[in-house]
C-alpha cells in the first residue's frame, strides 16, 4: 500500500484559514485604549472630527495676508500660540504665531521665522516669495468626519491606538479574547522548577507558545501536561472542548506507539491534515474534537516554533477577524551554500550580516537555542539546491512575533 502523499504547506494553510473562517469569533468587548494593545477591531473606526479640526501653523513664524505684503513692514497685531483662539486678523498687520497654533481667520499664509527680518520697532519684514496656503495645515489635511480610519479586523499597535486617540476616543470595541487550552504531552515532560527524572526533560513549549499566544491577543488555559495514555488523553480532550475555542497541543502528534493525541484524533475526532510537506514540522495534525478545533504541533521546539508561526499564528488571527495574516518578508541573499534538494520545503534559522544570511551551525529540529542567535527564517523551496549569493525569502522573527 502506498503512502499518502505529504500536504503543501500552502494547502495547510488554506485549510486553516477556511477553518478559521468558519469558526469567526463574533463577539466583542469593550476596552480602554491603554488595555487594548494587540486585540483586534471589531467594528469600523469612522472619524467624528476632522484633522486637524482647524488650519494651523506648520512653523514657528508670522501669519499673514498676502494682500497685505505690499505694505510691509507689517506690524504685529498679535501672538497666537498653541492651544489659545486666535482673534480674526487686523488688515494691514500680521501675527506672531506658533507651531500647531490655529491660523488667525483673514491670514492666508505662514512665513517660517527665519525668512523674517524684525525691525527696531518691532515690525517685520518679509525676506523670501510667498505663496497662498504656504507653511499651513489645512482643516481635515489628515481626515474628514465620516472618514473610515480602521477596519474592523485591524490589528491594534500603538500607531492604530493613537489614532482613536486622535478622535478623543477612551475605549474601543474588540474582537473578544481566543480562548486556547495549551496541553502539552509526552511522559518524558517536566515543568521548570520540579526535579529531573531520569529520561525527562524540562517543557520549554508551554512557556514559548504560552507567551507568544498572550502576544497574538489569546486568553490561555493551561492544561498541564498529558501523559501518554490513550484513555487520558481523550477524556482530557472531552473536558478542555467544553471551555476552549481551540486546542492547541505539542508532542504526541506523529505515529509512535507513544504519539496518543495524534491516535485519538484519527480514531475518535475528525482530523482535517496530518503530516505536512515541512521541515521541520512534518507531523502536525489539525482537526477537531467534538466541535471544537485541535491543532496538534509536533514536539520539539524548533518544529513547534515553526510551524506554530507559519500556520497556528495565522489561523488565531484569522480566528480574531485579520485580513492580511501574511508575515511580511523580504528577499535576502543566502550567505551558504545548499546542495541538499529535499522533497520538503524547509525553514532555516539565520542570522542577516551585510546582507547575507547566516546558518545557524546546527539546524537540528530538537535545537531552541539557535532561535534567540538567529534573526529569522530563511525558506528553502522543494526540490531545490542554492549557491552563496542566491536570492531568499527570509520572515523576520518579529513579525511572527
Amino acid at each position: 500500500m502506498s503512502k499518502a502523499p505529504l500536504m503543501p504547506v500552502e494547502d495547510a494553510l488554506d485549510q486553516l484559514l477556511g477553518m478559521a473562517n468558519e469558526q469567526g469569533l463574533a463577539e466583542s468587548e469593550v476596552l480602554a485604549l491603554d488595555d487594548a494593545r494587540g486585540r483586534v477591531l471589531a467594528s469600523d473606526l469612522v472619524a467624528t472630527l476632522d484633522l486637524p479640526p482647524w488650519p494651523n501653523s506648520a512653523m514657528d513664524g508670522y501669519a499673514l495676508n498676502l494682500a497685505d505684503l505690499h505694505r510691509q513692514p507689517l506690524k504685529v497685531s498679535q501672538k497666537v500660540y498653541a492651544g489659545l483662539a486666535p482673534d480674526t486678523l487686523l488688515p494691514g498687520t500680521c501675527a506672531r504665531i506658533f507651531t500647531g497654533a490655529p491660523l488667525p481667520p483673514g491670514a492666508t499664509c505662514v512665513e517660517m521665522q527665519e525668512n523674517v527680518e524684525v525691525l527696531e520697532d518691532g515690525r517685520v519684514r518679509f525676506l523670501q516669495p510667498l505663496k497662498a496656503g504656504q507653511n499651513i495645515r489645512g482643516q481635515g489635511q489628515e481626515n474628514r468626519v465620516g472618514d473610515i480610519l480602521l477596519r474592523a479586523g485591524k490589528r491594534l499597535g500603538p500607531f492604530e491606538l493613537a489614532v482613536a486617540a486622535g478622535q478623543g476616543l477612551a475605549q474601543l470595541h474588540v474582537v473578544r479574547r481566543p480562548r486556547v487550552a495549551l496541553l502539552s504531552t509526552g511522559d518524558e515532560l517536566v515543568e521548570p522548577g520540579q526535579p529531573l527524572r531520569p529520561g525527562s526533560i524540562y517543557n520549554s513549549n508551554r512557556v514559548l507558545l504560552g507567551h507568544w499566544l498572550r502576544e497574538l491577543g489569546c486568553e490561555v488555559i493551561d492544561a498541564g501536561i498529558l501523559p501518554d495514555r490513550p484513555a487520558q488523553t481523550r477524556l482530557k480532550l472531552e473536558q478542555l472542548q467544553v471551555s476552549a475555542d481551540l486546542i492547541l497541543t505539542t508532542g504526541g502528534v506523529s505515529a509512535g506507539d507513544a504519539d496518543c493525541l495524534g491516535q485519538v484524533l484519527r480514531d475518535s475526532g475528525k482530523p482535517l491534515l496530518w503530516k505536512l510537506a515541512i521541515k521541520p514540522g512534518k507531523p502536525l495534525t489539525v482537526g477537531h474534537f467534538g466541535t471544537v478545533p485541535v491543532i496538534g504541533l509536533p514536539g520539539n521546539p524548533t518544529s513547534a516554533l515553526v510551524t506554530f508561526g507559519l500556520l497556528a499564528r495565522p489561523y488565531l488571527l484569522r480566528v480574531q477577524g485579520v485580513e492580511d495574516v501574511t508575515p511580511l518578508s523580504f528577499t535576502v541573499n543566502a550567505g551558504f551554500d545548499w546542495h541538499k534538494a529535499g522533497s520538503r520545503r524547509e525553514y532555516l534559522r539565520v542570522k542577516l550580516e551585510a546582507g547575507h544570511a547566516v546558518l545557524y551551525p546546527n539546524q537540528s529540529s530538537g535545537v531552541l537555542l539557535g532561535a534567540t542567535w538567529a534573526d529569522g527564517l530563511v525558506e528553502i523551496p522543494e526540490h531545490s539546491t542554492h549557491n552563496l549569493g542566491d536570492p531568499l525569502r527570509f520572515i523576520p522573527f518579529n513579525e511572527l512575533f
